[in-house]
């Protein structure tokens, strides 16, 4: 089993940054698939970054496409977010995630979540 923390949300102005960390429990981190989702008020929980076990391969949704990158340290069992020119439509509460097989953009494939950490952007 993996837990997982989020951390690094808060309130920023449209334009802004934020560097989003999530960090796991357990000596197995290497072996989990990781991904950030979010979720708005109203809405599904939707893909917004996925990486593989190595780090080697990324995957972004388009909303965030240019604008976000995924990182993973698996020395320090982290994954990190890193949005750029926030917008206000990127408020929402996001998650980390976890699976033991390859990057899907679909929640309910996901294993292990995170609590959440709530981005609001303000325009």
């Amino acid at each position: 089993q993996v837990q997982l923390v989020e951390s690094g949300g808060g309130l920023v102005q449209a334009g802004g940054s934020l560097r989003l960390s999530c960090a796991a429990s357990g000596r197995t981190f290497s072996r989990y698939v990781m991904a950030w989702f979010r979720q708005a008020p109203r809405k599904e929980r939707e893909f917004v970054a996925g990486i593989s076990w190595s780090g080697a391969s990324t995957y972004y949704a388009d909303s965030v496409k240019g604008r976000g990158t995924i990182s993973r340290d698996n020395t320090k069992n982290t994954v990190y977010l890193q949005m750029n020119s926030l917008k206000p439509e990127d408020t929402a509460v996001y998650y980390c995630a976890a699976r033991l097989r390859p990057v899907i953009a679909v929640a309910p494939e996901y294993d292990y979540w995170g609590q959440g950490t709530q981005v609001t952007v303000s325009s």
